[in-house]
């Protein structure tokens, strides 16, 4: 500070003319000393140092510069400020002093805690530790300081086992009781937002034992302090400190120390034979050696020569400077690159405190400014305790902070870093390890946020990120895989032409296809035979044309649903299985109608003739064919992807568009059926050996069979199994009609000649 007053006496840029004057106080950490040398000074009533030189407003103090601790700070500017006396502190952190209602007057070149605890909580957020513990010093600094990083550590989504305060004033007791909780606490990671003679003692009573292996953040107040190094057990240690830096000439300065300034100075002589381990004067004991005049301060090493790495000697520097400028903007006026001051204005405090708030200018490379809360642009430099070549620990500057920065890029970190004991791997601490995809966190009840357990998601849903606090259900049309961390498309199924039961289905339908041809070729050979003849070979062509369409329809259920096949397979499975029931039906009245013919006088064959039977067939079928063209002309079959039958899979099937449409074609089979069945059985006990009805009645009661077996059957059957179900349906009705009514007629034409004769077929039964 004298350094700097002398420097800024002898600018003549700042303030030329015009002498600033001081005086120094101890308040030997004392908040009630602090306060009654404030109150000294505010009265002007304390003595002026160096006397020697006139001052123009001797007494009248325009501003203050401290104090070190935020504690006496708050009490000092509570006092100053009812006098409009700014404050400039350079290591007062607490963030409640940013608080202008209660400290209007008060500033400092040392960043609130705020800043310093956003910076802590982001350095623990970047090395992945949301599992931590918290000591703090039991005073303003720690209490409020810990309060900040608390709240800045709650938004990054980190959690603290324990949050732990204590004062080097406090019992011993309590000491070991903090200690104990660091020592059986599961948090590798221990942030100590602690002032640094508490942090010692905490740390002596660590080493009474092996201590634990914790990875320490620290607050800049320990962090950088060079007396904890010797705390080897710390290596690895991160913190914030503020910015080092080199002022020129203060080397000079403070070597700079003639016999006769030591001995007017009690603090010089304190100084001096502390440094020499002498005494000046005559009032050394027997066993003390007297300063002899021989000792040289060029050669001494120690912290007060040794100015290569200043940290908050610099901020003093700025507080002097800052109030400086207030003073130079207040008296002095700049005019054609001319500095005029009138050294005899009678300026008062609060016209200084108005001009600090809007300082702002360059210093030894640094920009001082202040905001409205007091507080500079927060820079800190990221410190990290590592182990030098020879042993030793040493603070390396690893990375920096600065808050100015858009956000997201305040935080850089440069070189290689240690970690706690040494190493250069990151540990971790977390109280949960991380939950993989495929999971979701389900919080642990009682505990923070940070503790969970991780639980498979539920059937259908996936997670595809680490820590996902939830699982969310595939598209419709995808289902997750065996680890639930992907969305894969449900495979599509339908009866196809590649799989076993397609091709079995399909050899079937052909084969009866052909068989239905054979017959008719068979038929057509022999269509002059008398067997031939007289089951009316018109209609059994025709019905053999039909079982043909009715074999060949049941392909067209067998393959990837279009469009065209939806519609296609339903309309020619009625209109073609309606078509072989006409024809049935026809062949059973012509039955009928033959044998009544043959009574007396009878002539009823002539209204049954060959045209009215292939108008019956022709209108039945024609019913049907209007059936299905108002079914295809309001709501036709449609292809469709059907999601609820299986959840791993998508059933491609047909959706019948109209239900009742569906179920008009089969009802209008059903009732052609039954009643060809009725005549079949009306007629089985005609005394012929060509008569059809019994052939018709048993072709009938499988095909009635077979269709109200399939009802039930159709409609519990899933997925492609439906379509199977309804092939097999169209099928086994299909083979009973051709084998029942054209089997034993084939055997008898091919097999037995002798029985394909008139006489045989005209001669009665015998009962």
């Amino acid at each position: 500070m004298v350094f700097t007053i002398e420097q800024i006496n002898n600018s003549t840029e700042l303030l030329p003319g015009i002498k600033l004057g001081y005086q120094i106080h101890d308040s030997c950490a004392s908040v009630a000393l602090a306060m009654h040398v404030t109150l000294q000074l505010s009265n002007g009533l304390d003595p002026v140092f160096y006397t020697s030189e006139n001052c123009s407003q001797s007494g009248m103090v325009m501003a203050i510069v401290g104090e070190t601790g935020s504690t006496p700070s708050m009490s000092m500017s509570r006092i100053a400020g009812s006098f409009n006396i700014p404050q400039v502190s350079h290591f007062a952190t607490c963030a409640c002093l940013s608080d202008k209602q209660q400290y209007p007057s008060f500033f400092r070149t040392i960043p609130s805690d705020q800043f310093q605890a956003d910076a802590l909580a982001k350095l623990v957020k970047h090395f992945g530790w949301t599992w931590i513990g918290a000591v703090h010093s039991d005073s303003d600094y720690g209490n409020n300081g810990m309060a900040s990083f608390l709240d800045a550590a709650r938004k990054e989504g980190i959690c603290v086992e324990y949050s732990e305060s204590f004062h080097r004033a406090h019992p011993h007791s309590r000491i070991q009781r903090v200690a104990e909780v660091i020592r059986s606490s599961t948090a590798m990671v221990v942030v100590a937002f602690v002032a640094s003679g508490d942090m010692r003692i905490l740390l002596e009573e660590l080493s009474l034992r092996p201590p634990p292996p914790r990875q320490w953040i620290g607050s800049e107040d320990w962090v950088t302090d060079p007396e904890m190094l010797r705390f080897s057990f710390c290596v690895g240690a991160f913190g914030f400190g503020i910015e080092q830096s080199v002022i020129p000439h203060l080397r000079e300065f403070l070597l700079d120390l003639p016999p006769a300034k030591v001995a007017a100075s009690p603090v010089f002589t304190e100084f001096w034979e502390d440094a020499f381990n002498c005494r000046l004067g005559k009032s050394a004991a027997i066993h003390e050696r007297v300063c002899d005049g021989t000792e040289d301060i060029q050669t001494l090493q120690s912290p007060y020569t040794d100015t290569s790495q200043l940290r908050f000697s610099n901020l003093v520097y700025q507080a002097v400077y800052a109030i400086a400028h207030a003073i130079h903007n207040e008296v002095c006026q700049d005019t054609h690159s001319k500095t005029q001051c009138d050294k005899f204005t009678r300026i008062k405090s609060k016209q200084v405190l108005s001009q600090l708030k809007k300082v702002n200018f360059s210093q030894n490379g640094y920009d001082v400014s202040f905001d409205a809360n007091g507080d500079p642009v927060a820079r800190y430099e990221l410190v990290n305790w590592q182990k030098s070549e020879s042993g030793s620990i040493e603070m390396v500057a690893v990375g920096r902070y600065v808050a100015s920065l858009p956000a997201g890029q305040e935080f850089h970190i440069k070189g290689n870093l240690t970690f706690v004991g040494g190493v250069t791997q990151v540990p971790l601490s977390v109280c949960s390890d991380s939950c993989p995809p495929g999971t979701r966190k389900v919080l642990q009840k009682g505990k923070p946020i940070c503790c969970y357990d991780c639980i498979p998601c539920p059937e259908g849903e996936i997670s595809n990120t680490t820590d996902s606090t939830d699982c969310f259900t595939c598209p419709k049309e995808f289902w997750p895989n065996e680890e639930r961390d992907t969305c894969f498309p449900k495979p599509v199924e339908f009866l196809s032409f590649d799989e076993v039961l397609g091709i079995i289905l399909a050899a079937f339908s052909v084969g009866g296809a052909c068989l239905a041809l054979v017959i008719a070729a068979v038929f057509f050979r022999h269509r002059t035979s008398p067997i031939v003849r007289a089951n009316n070979s018109e209609l059994s062509f025709l019905l053999l044309f039909s079982l043909t369409l009715c074999f060949l329809c049941s392909l067209t259920f067998i393959g990837a649903p279009s469009h065209w096949s939806c519609r296609l397979r339903h309309t020619a499975f009625g209109i073609t299985f309606v078509l072989c029931i006409s024809c049935v039906l026809g062949k059973t009245i012509v039955v009928l109608m033959a044998f009544r013919a043959t009574l007396p006088g009878n002539n009823v064959m002539k209204w049954f003739g060959p045209t009215q039977q292939r108008m019956t067939v022709v209108v039945f079928t024609f019913i049907q064919v209007l059936i299905c063209a108002i079914w295809l002309g309001l709501s036709p079959p449609f292809p469709m992807k059907n999601l609820a039958i299986y959840k791993k899979r998508i059933i491609l099937e047909c959706a019948l568009g109209s239900a009742i449409g569906f179920w008009a074609v089969l009802g209008y089979i059903g009732l052609l059926a039954v009643f060809c069945l009725v005549l079949a059985v009306l007629a089985r006990k005609l005394p012929d050996n060509f008569n059809e009805a019994k052939l018709i009645t048993f072709s009938m009661l499988i095909f009635c069979a077979v269709w109200i077996t399939f009802i039930p059957a159709y409609v519990s059957s899933p997925g492609k199994f439906t379509v199977a179900v309804e092939i097999f349906a169209i099928l086994a009705s299909s083979f009973g009609l051709i084998l029942c009514i054209f089997a034993s007629k084939c055997f008898i034409i091919l097999f037995k000649p002798e029985k394909n004769t008139k006489k045989h077929v005209m001669s009665k039964n015998q009962s």
